[in-house]
This record gives C-alpha cells, structure tokens and sequence, in this order.
C-alpha cells in the first residue's frame, strides 16, 4: 500500500511512540477493505507497539479504531485516510500512542476539563484540504477526554451516509446525532463553541495587555509578512487574525510563488505561523474586528473585536484580505452548503455523478469547471460576459472537455431548491430578453473576492469597491494607519504582491514611529 520512501518517513515518526496500542479493522470482502488491510498491516509492522486486529464488528465497513491498551479512547477512521487525510492518521497514531501534542498548555487543559458527552461524526474528502484541521483538532480531543468520541468519515465512500443527511459541504461535523458546523474549524473554535465561558474569558486578557508599538490586524501573507518586518526592528508587535493564513487556508495548488516550485495553501499557511513564531509576537487567533477608534490624546489607536475585547497601539496595519465574492440572488444564502459551494476542490467530490454550475469566466471559474468536468456528470458554465476572461490555455481545455457546456451572456437570476436542497437555477439570457432554466444539483460561485473592510466604514477612505485606499508606502487617511493585502486598492491580489505590501507598510510604519517618537 505504501511505497518505500512512504514507509520510510513513516517509520521514522513512529519511533515517537511511547505507549503500547492496538489498530482493530472492520473490515469486509470488497476492494477498499482490502486496501485499507493493507494500509494498517504496513503501519503495524514498522513499529513494535502498535498491534493489529481484524476482527472488528462496526457497522460502518471499512473502519478502523485506534485503541491504547488500558486507556480509554474513541477514536475512529471509516475509510481509507490517504491524500490529505494521511497527516491526521499519522498524528492520530503518534498521539494514541502517547507523544504530546504541539497545541498550548492552557488549551490542552480546556479539553481535558470538558465535562458532558460529545459523539462527533465528521464527513471528509481526500480532496479538501480544510477537513485536516477539523480532523485532527476532534481526534487530539477524542485522546485527551474520555469523554469526546470522533469518526472521521470519508463521505465519497459513504455515500448512502451523504444522501440521507443531506451533506453537499466538507468538512461537516456532527455532536450526538445534530450539526454542529460546516468548513473549516480550528482546535480554538471549537472549544469556543463547547466552552461558553471561553469568549468572556479570552476578551479579558486582551484586555489586560498593554499597548502595541505595531498592531497587525489579519493572519494571512500581508499579516504575517508585517508581523515578522516590524517584529525584527526589536518593536513590541501583536497580530490579531479571525483565523491565521487567511484566504490562503483555501487555495488547493500554489504554483507562483517565487522560489517555491509547488505548494498548497494550508502548507503555505502553517509555514507562515510558524516563522512569525520565530520572533516575539503576541499572537492573537480567532479574533474578529469590529470598530477602529482612531488616536485620541494618548496617541494610540484601538481596535475592538467582536468577543468585546480591545487592544491598543501606537501604529496599526490593516491586512484583512478578501473572501468569495456572493452571487446576491434569492436561493443562494438558503442553499449555502445545501448545494451551494464555494471551493470546488473541497466539495466536488459530494457532487459525483451529478450535474452542475459554475459561475464565473474568469481564470477560477474556468479551472473549477475543468477540475469538477473529471468529477461530476456534467458541467454548465455560465458567465454574464459576451466572452470568457480566462486565459486561453484554460479555454482551449475547458473546450475540449465532452462534458461541459457554456453559456455566455447569462446573469444568474435565482438558486432554486426543494426546501431541502438545490434542484436547478434561473438566468437572464441577455441576448433574448427570455429567463430560462437549468435542472442540476450544484452551483458552484466563483466570481471574484470582495474586500473584508465593511467594519472600516466611515473610518478611513474607501474605494468605491470597498477597498481599502493607501499610498505608494501603505498608508491610509489615518495617520499612523497602514494597510497591506487584497483589501486595499493595491491592484492584482496575488500571495507575492501581499507577502511583499505587507513588508511595506511594516516599514512605513516602524518609520512613522521613529519620526513621530522623536524628541523636538
């Protein structure tokens, strides 16, 4: 199952475990069993505490559980965990077989104080590369607390599980028995949501710390970047991110980033967390911001967030990238992971054998269509342009592909459903005046970002796009206010040009201080 380099790098992390375990397989006669039997009979025999038994009677066929000899633990796989899901299985084993876990003291000790009994399901696919983290945060918690049990679910291959609970978004998680969420989830957020006292208790330590020199608002290139170029001049830098990586936490395949050949956004992301770690920067996750105060007499900004904290600082750099761009019609916000998606390479897999929408013309829609045409029964690709704005490389493919169509000059007028779920959608031929109808199962919105500046309003100047306006050195209409990334009017929002912005406005910054501090 596993080639020699695989067993190879394998083998060497599993010489971390500790603490003697048992793998027990559900398993019957098909292909996938046989595949996963041979995935588990490799991983059982480059380590000499892990034992593996084949006579497990779970109803989900093929499965298999992790079990500490004497523990007491509920941690479960259903399916094969390969592609993006082998680092949550290598994690699951090196955590059940007693290494310790990178996450804080203080969060480790949250999970073990959970009081209560949580059953959680979470539907994944290979292809996603958010279900890692949600994967790995339930099964480290399912380790710590006897009473927290986790099945990480493959729903390609469960797909009877899929249709009758109606699952059309990965990752999806659910506690005993009821949705819990959908997307992506980190280890904080979840605790958030199972600890009510968790907000009011994180809020008061913000607001217990003293003020910043630099404060960067927004985790991901253009956050981390200014973080790590103010933090270097030996100034006192915090970055408050909602999550950390941003943006780039849902990008499958990087290929234009200097200097790095191939990457994937959640690599790229953890990458990035990990240099700012380097230095001393108080960082803040999971917090999102809600009013900037500008600079009174004391000469400090403050910024407050939505868990009611607030956080003071001579300078702020404001890097709060960009998220999908809505369709704004009726049926698409009650359809929202009902049939409504956002990131093909996540949710295509739930779409097999279907027939859906693309909605976009530009280079995204044009490689969404060309990636689910390999997935799915067939693809209609509607823009509102009398031509696509792809690149002609991704034309040329798209229209060599049996399975897909494409319509132009096409605004989308409604997302239709059964109360339940999408069953078509509704656009304006602009050519004919005439509404017309698409039956599918899907529709898949990929046109364009929208600036995550809203809360900013009537604070600092604004493009007509909701852009954040600065200089040629970042600054905005507020003195001591910098901004960096796809939020601002910087044009073409590429992870190069924000890592480089993000510098920029880090220096600018550290040179209004200096000439702002100086004595008269």
């Amino acid at each position: 199952m596993l080639d020699a380099n695989l067993k190879s790098q394998l083998k060497a992390y599993l010489e971390k475990v500790t603490l003697p375990f048992e793998i027990v397989a559900s398993l019957d006669d098909g292909p996938k069993s046989q595949e996963l039997l041979g995935l588990l009979q490799d991983i059982a025999g480059l380590c000499d505490k892990i034992t593996l038994r084949t006579d497990g009677s779970d109803a989900r066929v093929p499965s298999f559980a992790l079990n500490r000899l004497g523990g007491d633990i509920s941690l479960r796989f259903a399916g094969l965990p390969m592609g993006h899901e082998f680092t949550s299985l290598v994690l699951a084993l090196l955590q059940v077989g007693g290494h310790p876990s990178k996450a804080d003291a203080d969060t480790l000790e949250r999970i073990r104080r959970l009081d209560g009994e949580y059953r959680f399901e979470t539907y994944f696919s290979l292809s996603c590369q958010n279900c890692p983290d949600v994967v790995q945060a339930l099964n480290l918690m399912a380790v710590l607390n006897p009473r927290v049990q986790h099945v990480a679910i493959d729903g390609a291959l469960f797909q009877d599980e899929v249709e009758a609970r109606q699952i059309m978004a990965v990752p999806t998680v659910y506690l005993n028995g009821e949705p819990f969420g959908q997307g992506r989830m980190e280890l904080e957020q979840i605790l958030a949501k199972l600890d009510t006292g968790a907000a009011a208790h994180e809020a008061e330590k913000l607001n217990a710390k003293a003020a910043f020199d630099v404060l960067v608002i927004g985790g991901g290139p253009a956050g981390a970047s200014a973080a790590i170029y103010a933090a270097r001049k030996g100034i006192r830098t915090g970055i408050a991110a909602e999550r950390f990586g941003g943006q780039v936490l849902d990008t499958m395949a990087i290929e234009n980033l200097i200097s790095v050949p191939e990457t994937e956004g959640p690599k790229l992301a953890r990458a990035l967390e990990e240099h700012v770690r380097q230095y001393e920067v108080d960082i803040m996750n999971l917090q999102r911001a809600s009013q900037l105060v500008p600079a009174g007499a004391d000469g400090l900004h403050e910024v407050r967030f939505e868990n009611g904290a607030a956080l003071k600082a001579k300078t702020v750099i404001l890097a709060t990238g960009a998220r999908y761009r809505a369709l704004g019609v009726p049926g698409e916000e009650q359809y929202r992971a009902k049939g409504v998606a956002y990131c093909p390479h996540c949710d295509g897999p739930l779409f097999k054998g279907k027939r859906v929408a693309v909605i976009g013309g530009g280079n995204s829609g044009v490689e969404a269509a060309i990636d689910l045409a390999g997935i799915v029964a067939h693809v209609t690709l509607l823009t509102h342009g009398a031509q696509l704005r792809a690149d002609a490389v991704l034309q040329r493919k798209l229209h060599s592909l049996p399975n897909v169509q494409v319509i132009l000059n096409a605004p989308i007028a409604e997302v239709t459903g059964d109360g339940q779920k999408v069953n078509g959608l509704l656009y304006k031929d602009r050519v004919s005046g005439e509404t017309r109808r698409l039956d599918l199962e899907g529709v898949f919105v990929q046109i364009g970002l929208l600036p995550n500046s809203e809360w900013l309003k009537g604070t600092l100047e604004l493009s007509e796009r909701g852009e954040i306006i600065v200089d040629a050195r970042g600054a905005t209409s507020l003195p001591g206010v910098f901004a960096a990334g796809d939020a601002t009017t910087v044009p073409y929002k590429q992870i190069v040009i924000a890592l480089g912005e993000g510098a920029k406005a880090s220096l600018a910054a550290f040179d209004h201080l200096i000439r702002t501090s100086a004595p008269a």
